[in-house]
């Protein structure tokens, strides 16, 4: 009887730890954009264009101690656009997309204050999707385009 137990609960025990111990079968995804601040606006405006080719990095450090424990890296394909996936959970972790790299000559300068953007890489937080969405980081242009002007007009504010 007591052989009967032990073998009953290895039967439940068994494939409950085998699925516990298996990596996630949805990768989590993370997605974002890379752009050239054509404006030196210091955000996104109409006129900005998107890089193909930019590079970026994702890291994950320990909250207490700063140890760099997760880093990947992609590059942008022709819409400016960058996805990671990642199979680890990374819960109790501090996560950034950072920039790395620009294949724009005269946009390579990361914009102060864009050049980073905190993810979160756990399923344990209510996020239902398997994306996680990095707020789009860009470069400078070394110089304005010439059009700018009427473009920041827009954002000016009025006295009524």
């Amino acid at each position: 009887m007591a052989r009967l137990s032990v073998l009953l609960a290895l039967c439940c025990l068994l494939p409950a730890i085998a699925v516990a111990a298996r990596p996630a079968r949805n990768p989590l995804t993370v997605t974002g954009k890379v752009y050239c601040d054509t404006c030196r606006a210091g955000f996104e405006t109409p006129a900005s264009t998107y890089i193909a080719g930019a590079k970026v990095k994702v890291e994950c450090k320990d909250r207490t101690s700063m140890k760099l424990l997760y880093s990947q890296e992609a590059t942008t394909d022709s819409t400016g656009t960058y996805k990671l996936f990642v199979s680890e959970d990374h819960q109790d972790q501090l996560c950034d997309a950072m920039l790395l790299s620009s294949p724009q000559l005269n946009c390579q300068k990361p914009a102060a204050g864009r050049d980073r953007a905190r993810v979160i890489l756990t399923r344990y937080n209510g996020i239902v999707s398997d994306t996680r969405y990095a707020n789009n980081m860009g470069f400078e242009m070394d110089q304005p385009l010439a059009g700018c002007t009427q473009v920041l007009q827009q954002y000016q504010d009025f006295d009524v």
